[in-house]
């Protein structure tokens, strides 16, 4: 059975910083990307961040490019999200996923991917 299990979410003052983790289980991802999208109350899930898992391309949406960070362990099968110079409107929670090997939806497209993770809140605090 597969899991993704986010983790490190919390409460920050704007202009802080957090580190979200997501540890898979019950296979390897080597040949998927893997990716964080957040949905804000009232708000779609929107695409955060993505990362090849065997080269290592990542991708941003436009609103964390420049503050946000995503990384990979392949050893530990562990996505991380590297979250800077955080603003009130980060606030949401954040989703971890992995989409299939036959995917073919854009990387920052949420219909692309199918595993999903439980969420971790996220708020910051002006």
């Amino acid at each position: 059975q597969v899991q993704l299990v986010e983790s490190g979410g919390g409460l920050v003052q704007a202009g802080g910083s957090l580190r979200l983790s997501c540890a898979a289980s019950g296979r390897t991802f080597s040949k998927n990307t893997m990716g964080w999208f957040r949905q804000a109350p009232g708000k779609e899930r929107e695409f955060v961040a993505a990362i090849s898992w065997i080269l290592g391309n990542t991708y941003y949406a436009d609103s964390v490019k420049g503050r946000f960070t995503i990384s990979r362990d392949n050893a530990k099968n562990t996505v991380y999200l590297l979250m800077n110079s955080l603003k009130p409107e980060d606030t949401a929670v954040y989703y971890c996923t992995a989409d299939s090997i036959t995917s073919r939806d854009p990387i920052t497209i949420a219909t692309r991917y199918v595993y999903w993770g439980q969420g971790t809140q996220v708020t910051v605090s002006s």
